[in-house]
C-alpha cells in the first residue's frame, strides 16, 4: 500500500495499491508495455482537484515530465510546449518573467500543467482553453496522439479528457500560444480596485494582485486541507434569473454569450448560512463559501456529507442544483 496523503491537497489519508511515476514519454511507454499499468488505474496531477472517498485498490500514475520549450515565435505571439508534470504556477511565473501575456490571471491556481488541460482551469475572466493550441497524449496501448484544441471539447471546467471513455488517455505535453503585446483582462472581481494601489500596470503587478486576492480568500492547503473552489458556478436561463431576482434583487450574475447567465455558487451557499460552519471535521471556509476545508483528520466521506448538505440547502432555497468541481474518487 502507498499513502496518497502527499498527493492530494485535501489532506485525506487514503492509500493506493501501487504508485507509479514517470519522467518521460519513453518511461511511460515502458510502464505500459511492461504490464505495470493494470486495471483499475488512475492518473493524477498534484491532487488539487481530487477527493479520495476511500482507499484506491489499483495503480495510481503521476507524471514528472518537466520542461518549457519555445516551439515558434512571431512579433505578436510565442508558442511553447510544456511538460504535463510542470507545476502550473511555476509556469505562470515563468511566463510573467519572460513578458508573455495570457496566464497571469491564472496565478496561484494549484495543480500541474497536464491537469490544467483536463479541467480547463479558469479564474478572473480567463480560461486555459483560450491559451491552449494542442495537447499531446499517450494511451493505454502506448499509442501517441496530438489533439488540436478544436478536438478537446472544452467547456466550463470540462473537456473530453474528463469523459470515462478517455480515462486511458494520458496527457504528456500541452502547447500554448501566449501574447508578446501588452494586453490584460482586468474587468473581473476586484482586480481594478486592487491595481489602484500600484503606480502602474505591468505583468508582475497583475500577477501580484491576483495572488493577493486569492490569498485573502483562499486557505493555504499546507495549513488547512482543501481543493480550492469545491463547486462549479451553475448556469441557468435568463427566465430563472429574473424569477429569482424578484425575491433576491441583489443576486449577482455574469452574462454568457449564449444568452444564459452564470450565478456564483459561493453567494448562494453564503445566503444559506453555511459560511464558517462546520459539520464534524469539515467546514465551509469563513472567507470564501465556495471552499470546503479539512479541520484535521477528515475522511473523504466527511467531506461528501458536508457537500451533500450544502447542495440540498441551495436547491431548497433557490431551486438550483450545484455540482462539485472536485472529482470524487
Amino acid at each position: 500500500m502507498y499513502s496518497l496523503l502527499p498527493h492530494n491537497t485535501f489532506g485525506i489519508d487514503a492509500n493506493a495499491a501501487r504508485f507509479l511515476e514517470y519522467a518521460s514519454v519513453e518511461e511511460l511507454k515502458k510502464h505500459i508495455s511492461g504490464g505495470s499499468v493494470t486495471n483499475p488505474f488512475l492518473h493524477i496531477g498534484a491532487g488539487s482537484n481530487l477527493l479520495f472517498t476511500k482507499d484506491y485498490d489499483g495503480v495510481v500514475l503521476h507524471s514528472r515530465i518537466e520542461g518549457i520549450e519555445v516551439t515558434g515565435e512571431t512579433e505578436k505571439h510565442v508558442e511553447v510546449r510544456v511538460g504535463a508534470g510542470v507545476v502550473w504556477d511555476d509556469f505562470v511565473a515563468y511566463c510573467v518573467a519572460k513578458g508573455w501575456y495570457g496566464t497571469e490571471n491564472l496565478s496561484l491556481i494549484p495543480g500541474e500543467v497536464g491537469a490544467s488541460a483536463v479541467q480547463n482551469i479558469g479564474a478572473y475572466g480567463v480560461e486555459v482553453k483560450d491559451l491552449i493550441t494542442s495537447v499531446e497524449t499517450v494511451d493505454i496501448n502506448g499509442k501517441e496522439r496530438v489533439y488540436p484544441v478544436e478536438e478537446c471539447g472544452y467547456a466550463y471546467r470540462d473537456s473530453i479528457f474528463k469523459r470515462p471513455e478517455n480515462k486511458p488517455v494520458f496527457i504528456t505535453y500541452v502547447h500554448f500560444r501566449l501574447g508578446k503585446e501588452e494586453r490584460y483582462m482586468l474587468d473581473y472581481g476586484s482586480i481594478r480596485q486592487e491595481l489602484a494601489k500600484f503606480p502602474a500596470v505591468s505583468l508582475p503587478v497583475v500577477r501580484q494582485v491576483i495572488i493577493d486576492i486569492r490569498q485573502s480568500k483562499l486557505p493555504d492547503p499546507k495549513v488547512r486541507g482543501n481543493a480550492g473552489s469545491f463547486f462549479m458556478n451553475p448556469v441557468v436561463g435568463r427566465e430563472k434569473l429574473e424569477s429569482l431576482q424578484k425575491e433576491y434583487p441583489q443576486m449577482p450574475y455574469y452574462d454568457l454569450e449564449d444568452g444564459r447567465v452564470k450565478i456564483p455558487a459561493g453567494w448562494m451557499i453564503d445566503c444559506c448560512g453555511w459560511k464558517g460552519k462546520a459539520l464534524g471535521p469539515v467546514a465551509v471556509h469563513d472567507k470564501q463559501a465556495l471552499v470546503l476545508v479539512n479541520l484535521g483528520g477528515a475522511s473523504g466521506s466527511d467531506v461528501v456529507a458536508l457537500s451533500d448538505a450544502i447542495r440540498v440547502s441551495v436547491f431548497e432555497k433557490f431551486g438550483i442544483e450545484i455540482h462539485p468541481e472536485v472529482n470524487f474518487i
